[in-house]
């Protein structure tokens, strides 16, 4: 745990810094990496990894919850009466889960969708087991025997049993398939569809588009489902649930942070606000829905606040809101009794080993190790508090989501635009390293020695800059991995569709890369107004973008976002990990990778500076220190890392010898920590600000994220928060002062040959050859972490497990024993 510290903030002033770190805090509270508090309501049970929905037995005495994380996906039921986990049905990839869930009407079966296996799972229910049958199989081909992947999402059972209608996410569809005889037939939906509601009497679905902002009202009656009629209601649309009377659809609209209740004859829709305060930027985010009718209560789970809000039926005002832990995804009411999934729990923790590390541990590379699936859902019970109860809920996520104050100095201007020192700012993002990999042997600043991998010989730009200018030693990423990282970087948010997708896209069950190129369904808020980029352009900054959201193309480096595309260096290599980031490294791996990317990042600025025409802003992608792990052939991880900390030494070097260095800041970060271990938790990661004014040598122990650094860019360039997440982090104001140190800076070129490959024989080479590294991340995380401590600490080390205090002790109930 970080101890107190005062930092330096701009103007002089010294604060105290809070001593608090991210993740779980030991006494069944948190604190999120955007620097949220989570304090669950009720009593709290363990589940699985990512619970993203839930659905009550029709008696109410069991609920199946549906774990669709990036490791081992699983069913579980949980016995509503003492809240434990009595069955654990586990799956791993290729086979799968996603979010559909359903019971027949009489409770002897249930049906949950396998989504990259195109089938529904059926599974007979008695005697509190489920059992497992044979599936419901979706087709695979179109009739002109083309490919097909429909992607069955949420599902609903008709009342007579007799049907499933399906909405196939990727296929932009609905199928509605016969329970007897398995028989399917499809029809075109809207963008996305994702969650389906059915009318009492089973003969209409409303399916929720997610990738649009309407839903489709599909006739199921007959032998052919058909689309009806398309009801408008707010942006990117997730769950859904209908009166008992069949009146009024109530739809939650996750990038709108509304809810829609919508009068299903006329088609007429209300909108219901769940912004926490008037004017906020988007970042509620509402997933899950669940219906009161007898006490006239829609509840709402609000997966960016970490809350539950409460709203009356009669006028549609939010009566108050209850905490949730974090991120709640489903919600199931009966009997006044509410149960929420929260599909991140209480976060991750540190991930080094149960005490200090041992590479001499036996312990092996597991799930349980990586960021990207370490992380233990929960359950929260409870009776619905009221009256001055639900007051003091409420004034207990306003405490939650408040942020800490902190000074605000003479660099890093209070509002957007203000008066400051710095001119130009240089946005620098790297790939996938925490800090205790690169950092923590610096001999300064709360780092554990034991876990540093690239030292002075690969990385010593790296570990000078962040000893000569401001040790920035609790920052923390806000996603997990690069696919939800990447929208974090540059829109300090990632949306339900992208954190419901990416888990499914990195174990390899046939799922979308939910990131980048500005795809519609990625964007947190309108699609033309959700990225640094967009805000900039319409506040008339100048930027120019090297490598950020490009693809790599005959005519160089093409970004599908004309906003972006029209400041893009076309030269300038997008991810490529065959293309060196500097000269004088790696030869490339590939014949049209062209100029190194700093070399041409420096061929363009320096002449910039010579026109006079640097502009504000510049976003600058140095990919490398992913590394490509121990593939044979290719760099070994220390050779990439040195190669990724050459580049930015040089990057450095050229700015502070120009003119502009005076008043210009650099901040650098990783899109995410998911490479690596740290003793403070897998979300914490590299972060530099380098400038005339940081370069103190003082150490910063502020809580920052991502979303902090988004936020201290924007205060400097002149743009308002993009969303709830970086209005409420805390600028970076304490890591600059307002006398600067204008002495340059002098590359240092790592000591570690920069041209070693691995060889065929190196730790794991042939796991490692045989993953996927032409996009970020589309490997196995776990084989590719442990590859690279090998290769760095000798092939019989062994990578230290992680320790987890999801829950703190007598807070929760434990998950049941698998029942495979």
């Amino acid at each position: 745990m970080a101890t107190a510290a005062l930092a330096l903030v701009g103007g002089g002033i010294a604060v105290a810094v809070a001593p608090h770190v991210a993740g779980p805090s030991g006494d069944g509270t948190a604190v999120t990496p955007t620097g949220q508090r989570v304090t669950p309501w009720g009593e709290q049970t363990v589940l699985g990894d990512l619970p993203l929905n839930s659905a009550l037995s029709p008696d109410g005495k069991r609920l199946l919850v549906t774990n669709n994380g990036q490791g081992t996906q699983s069913l579980q039921l949980v016995d509503v009466a003492d809240r434990e986990v009595e069955q654990t049905l586990t799956y791993k990839t290729p086979e799968s889960l996603y979010v559909g869930l359903a019971w027949s009407p009489d409770g002897t079966k249930a049906y949950a969708s396998a989504a990259a296996n195109a089938k529904i799972r059926t599974f007979a229910y008695d005697g509190g087991k489920l059992t497992e049958g044979a599936p419901l199989a979706l087709p695979t081909k179109t009739p002109d025997g083309k490919a097909l992947n429909l992607y069955p999402a949420g599902l609903a059972v008709t009342p007579d049993g007799a049907k499933i209608v399906v909405a196939d996410q990727l296929g932009d569809a609905v199928s509605v398939i016969d329970t007897a005889t398995g028989a399917v037939q499809t029809a075109p939906a809207g963008s996305k569809p994702f969650a389906v509601s059915l009318s009492p009497d089973g003969k209409t679905a409303y399916i929720t588009n997610q990738g649009g902002s309407d839903v489709s009202v599909v006739d199921v009656s007959g032998d052919q489902p058909a689309v009806v009629r398309t009801l408008p209601v707010g942006l990117h649309p997730n769950k859904s649930t209908i009166t008992g009377d069949g009146k009024t659809l109530f739809v939650a609209n996750g990038d709108a942070d509304t809810v829609s209740a919508v009068d299903t004859a006329t088609g007429e829709a209300k909108t219901i606000s769940l912004s926490p305060y008037q004017d906020a930027p988007v970042g509620t985010n509402p997933t899950g829905l669940a219906l009161d009718e007898k006490g006239g209560r829609l509840f709402v789970a609000n997966s960016g606040n970490n809350d539950v809000a409460v709203v009356s039926l009669a006028d549609g005002s939010v009566a108050g809101v209850i905490p949730s832990a974090w991120y709640p995804s489903s919600l199931a009411f009966r009997d006044g009794a509410l149960h929420v999934t929260n599909a991140k729990g209480l976060g991750a923790g540190p991930n080094d080993g149960p005490g200090h590390p041992d590479p001499t541990s036996p312990n092996k590379t597991a799930e349980d190790q990586y960021s990207g699936s370490m992380i233990k859902g929960t359950l929260s019970s409870y009776a619905v508090p009221t009256g001055g109860e639900l007051q003091k809920a409420t004034e207990q996520v306003k405490n939650n989501n408040r942020p800490a104050t902190t000074g605000v100095g003479a660099v890093v201007p209070a509002q957007p635009g203000g008066q400051s020192p710095i001119k130009h700012v240089i946005y620098v993002v790297k790939e996938n390293r925490t800090y205790d990999q690169v950092l923590g042997d610096i001999g300064k600043g709360n780092g554990d020695p034991s876990l540093t991998l690239f030292g002075d010989d690969s990385a010593p730009n790296t570990r000078a800059l962040a000893k000569q200018f401001t040790t920035i030693d609790n920052f923390y990423a806000d996603a997990e991995v690069s696919a939800n990282g990447w929208n974090w970087v540059t829109q300090a948010n990632s949306n339900p569709y992208a954190e419901q997708m990416w888990p499914a896209n990195y174990s390899g069950r046939k799922a979308p890369y939910p990131s980048e190129n500005s795809n519609p369904e990625n964007a947190a808020q309108e699609p033309g107004n959700s990225y640094v980029w967009q805000r900039l352009d319409k506040a008339g900054v100048n930027f120019r973008n090297y490598g950020f959201f490009v693809n790599n193309t005959a005519n160089g480096a093409v970004s599908s976002d004309p906003v972006l595309d029209a400041k893009t260096d076309r030269a300038y290599r997008g991810y490529d990990l065959k293309c060196p980031d500097s000269t004088g490294t790696f030869a490339p791996l590939a014949a049209n990778c062209g100029t190194p990317r700093v070399d041409e990042w420096i061929k363009d600025f320096t002449g910039q500076v010579s026109a006079g025409t640097v502009p504000t802003v510049q976003f600058v992608r140095l990919p490398n220190d992913h590394t490509q792990g121990t593939k044979a052939g290719a760099p070994t991880p220390q050779a990439y890392v040195a190669d990724n900390d050459y580049a930015l030494g040089r990057l450095v070097d050229t700015v502070s010898h120009s003119s502009i260095w005076k008043d210009t800041a650099i901040f650098v970060t990783e899109d995410d920590a998911q490479n690596g271990a740290d003793h403070v938790d897998a979300h914490r990661t590299l972060a530099l600000a380098i400038s005339p004014y940081t370069q103190t040598g003082k150490v910063d122990s502020t809580f920052y994220s991502t979303a902090s650094m988004v936020r201290t860019i924007g205060l400097i360039a002149g743009f308002k928060p993009l969303t709830q997440f970086d209005a409420y982090a805390t600028p970076m104001s304490a890591s600059f002062t307002a006398n600067p140190n204008p002495a340059a800076y002098t590359a240092v070129k790592p000591s570690y040959p920069m041209t070693a490959l691995n060889g065929a024989n190196a730790p794991l080479a042939a796991q490692s050859s045989a993953q996927d590294l032409t996009k970020e991340d589309q490997i196995n995380e776990a084989t590719f972490n442990e590859a690279i401590w090998k290769s760095v600490k000798g092939a019989d080390s062994e990578m230290p497990a992680p320790q987890h205090h999801v829950i703190g002790a007598g807070s929760a109930s434990a998950a049941g024993d698998s029942d495979d």
